[in-house]
């Protein structure tokens, strides 16, 4: 009879960065954090097209998916793109994982923060060339 070792499974798990293991479909929270990691990609993705679009009339013109409402239109729509094809990828290869909850959040947090920083315009105003 074979049995379950839950100590090299785990052992097995923590060898890789984000520590996941396989589960039964009635616990894993694979699907729900690939959704909250992808949100941070999504606003690290925002903050980074508004630092192009100011550092570059080029990327500004490029943005301009609606010239009524300017570069904001294509920031706001390539962060969007960010964010679903983030969420899609992670959601394939961690939707039967069991995913260590702690480091995905402490990832999140900062990629908000960095996204929030990247909007912040004194920050932005750094990239302008004079």
């Amino acid at each position: 009879m074979t049995t379950f070792n839950h100590s090299e499974a785990f052992a097995a798990a923590n060898a890789h960065d984000m520590a996941s293991v396989d589960c039964s479909k009635a616990s894993c929270n694979g699907a729900g954090w690939s959704s909250i990691l992808a949100a941070g990609i999504g606003c690290a993705g925002f903050g980074l097209f508004v630092i192009l679009a100011e550092s570059s009339k080029r990327i500004a013109e490029a943005f301009k998916f609606s010239q009524r409402v300017g570069p904001l239109s294509g920031k706001s729509t390539v962060g969007v793109v960010a964010w679903l094809l983030a969420w899609g990828v992670l959601h394939l290869f961690w939707r039967k994982r069991d995913i260590n909850s702690g480091k995905i959040l402490a990832l999140t947090l900062i990629l908000v923060l960095l996204g929030l920083l990247g909007t912040f315009p004194p920050f932005y105003k750094l990239f302008v060339p004079h």
